[in-house]
Parts: C-alpha cells; sequence; structure tokens
C-alpha cells in the first residue's frame, strides 16, 4: 500500500479492502476500520454474505481412498510410459 491507511477516504479504503481480505490483514486494526462506522458495517455485511456463501456451497473433503486412486493412477501412467 503506498498510503497509509491512517488517511484514507472510505472509497480508498474499500478499494484496498479486496486485497487485505485476501493477504489475510488484520481488518479491524487499521485506523480507518476503527474510526468509520460505515466501512465496519460494510466489512459486517461483507462477512454475512461470506458465512451464508458457505452454507450454500460446504466445502467437503475428499475422501482419503480418492489421493490413494490418484496416486495410483499416476504411478501406472508413468510405467506405462516408460515401457514405451
Amino acid at each position: 500500500m503506498s498510503r497509509s491507511t491512517n488517511n484514507l477516504s472510505c472509497a480508498e479504503f474499500q478499494a484496498q479492502l479486496p486485497e487485505l481480505i485476501c493477504c489475510g490483514e488484520k481488518i479491524t486494526d487499521h485506523q480507518h476500520f476503527q474510526s468509520c462506522k460505515p466501512c465496519r458495517a460494510l466489512l459486517a455485511d461483507l462477512d454475512a454474505i461470506a458465512q451464508a456463501a458457505q452454507q450454500l456451497f460446504p466445502v467437503e473433503e475428499p475422501p482419503d481412498a480418492l489421493w490413494e486412486q490418484i496416486e495410483s493412477a499416476i504411478v501406472k501412467e508413468k510405467t506405462n510410459h516408460s515401457l514405451r
């Protein structure tokens, strides 16, 4: 970030939100966030949307056997190629 978050306008801060979120930054530590009620409300809305989306599309871990099948297929493919 080229400019201090202390002096950001709401538009500037909100433009940086995707980058801050993706980087894992603790947005609640930024001075603009702490002093700006509209930006806090926006982030609360985004968080609610993200939580609702997770409920719509729950993350499911693949079964352990799947990884074994993938590894076996790779080994088999390598063996077939080396025999040619």
